[in-house]
């Protein structure tokens, strides 16, 4: 059995690159005619001068909240979906509420890539504990399972004792939902003292899956690796591991999509290795979503992995983006401190920290200098207060002092007190 999926996984990262940006343009063209949403959205941007990622990096990245806008205005889909290839498929309610469709064809999810790198092959069992009703999470993952040629037992979420019984009976080798029922699994059939020894592998999605967990499930002989999923895009990056099955660290990017890491608050691409927001744009042209923000942090990490597969590696979930706070009865936005940093070019990076002073909020800009600038404190002030309607200090920082985290705004007010 090879070690890679397919040779897609193998190739020069030049190559992907200009596979990627050689199709985008036409993508983009047609996908503008078939769904007004997104023509709207993009309007007065020309798709033949999307031809590299400084370009892509031009358009605007498309936030959840904007997304929801355009479907509550024009249900269900906004005009992001081209219609005429949802014929037969299937229609998706996941919580915000925000509409999905499901593309025609085999495996649209992306799947069987995250299945494949944890161990799975061909003709196994695997139980998908992933919920089927409303949202699309259980269609993932049966679609990819059985795009590997796996026989998938759609157990859906919850009734913990039948779930374990049917395990016993179907003795499934792979377990697929969420990190932590599979443990509610185990430890249930130790209880009820059914044997479900058969589970060897696992691919979890949907939470963290916590290094003592991991830990645990391989003390109890099974092997477990995760995936990133979204609702939009399907896997968007998946964990490999080394020939003895010790996961490596991060998740490989999946193949066929565009991903950046943006700043919070913008749509201005970070340097590698900087935490910021997950921005994706797929090619799937019955949802073509163009640089859609997640709203989940992470960062690239600049080496190739040892596993060789040669697409980008991400950190894996980080956290949330959006970082909305309410200080002394107002909500400051990321993008707000975004424009006070953009009013001064002379600050290379900002955060916003908000503490308590007695009973009262406070905010301070922690702001660092681009190299050889001079910042004045007071003049940032000013912007500060101008932007947010709110009253703040500016603090000036050493150059690479402020946390690489990807937080923009950083709420320490102890809730406890």
């Amino acid at each position: 059995m090879p070690d890679h999926f397919d040779a897609l996984e193998t190739r020069a990262p030049a190559e992907r690159e200009a596979d990627h940006f050689s199709r985008l343009p036409v993508f983009l063209s047609q996908a503008m005619a078939n769904a007004p949403g997104l023509a709207a959205w993009l309007s007065g941007h020309d798709p033949a001068t999307v031809t590299d990622r400084r370009a892509l990096a031009r358009l605007p990245v498309l936030r959840k909240s904007e997304l929801m806008e355009f479907q509550q205005k024009d249900p269900p889909f906004g005009g992001f979906a081209n219609t005429s290839q949802l014929k037969g498929g299937r229609v998706f309610l996941s919580p915000g509420p925000l509409w999905e469709p499901q593309a025609a064809g085999v495996d649209p999810w992306q799947a069987a890539r995250a299945f494949h790198a944890a161990g799975v092959r061909q003709g196994e069992i695997v139980h998908n504990a992933f919920a089927y009703h409303m949202t699309p999470g259980g269609f993932i993952l049966d679609e990819g399972a059985r795009a590997m040629g796996c026989t998938v037992f759609a157990a859906g979420t919850g009734n913990t004792e039948m779930q374990v019984d049917a395990a016993a009976s179907v003795k499934p080798s792979v377990y697929a939902g969420t990190p932590d029922f599979l443990k509610v699994m185990l430890d249930k059939a130790a209880e009820m003292g059914r044997d479900l020894s058969s589970i060897r592998r696992g691919l979890v999605s949907g939470g963290a899956l916590f290094p003592s967990l991991r830990e645990e499930y391989r003390s109890r002989g099974v092997s477990v690796l995760q995936c990133y999923a979204t609702a939009e895009f399907g896997v968007i990056a998946y964990e490999t591991a080394q020939a003895d099955g010790t996961p490596l660290p991060g998740m490989m990017v999946n193949e066929g999509l565009i991903l950046e890491i943006v700043r919070p608050g913008t749509d201005e691409p970070v340097p590698d290795g900087e935490v910021g927001e997950v921005v994706v744009t797929s090619f799937n042209s019955a949802y073509p979503l163009v640089r859609l923000g997640t709203g989940d942090l992470s960062a690239i990490i600049s080496e190739p992995s040892p596993c060789g597969r040669t697409n980008t590696r991400i950190r894996g979930w980080l956290g949330r983006a959006d970082q909305r706070t309410k200080i002394k009865g107002m909500f400051v936005d990321p993008k707000q401190v975004a424009a006070v940093l953009s009013r001064h070019p002379e600050i290379a990076k900002g955060r916003l920290v908000v503490t308590r002073d007695g009973e009262r909020d406070a905010m301070a800009l922690h702001v660092e200098a681009t190299a050889g600038a001079t910042t004045d404190a007071a003049a940032v002030e000013a912007t500060l207060r101008d932007v947010t309607k709110l009253g703040g200090s500016v603090l000036i920082a050493p150059a690479g002092s402020l946390p690489n985290d990807g937080k923009v705004i950083a709420d320490e007010r102890d809730y406890r007190a």
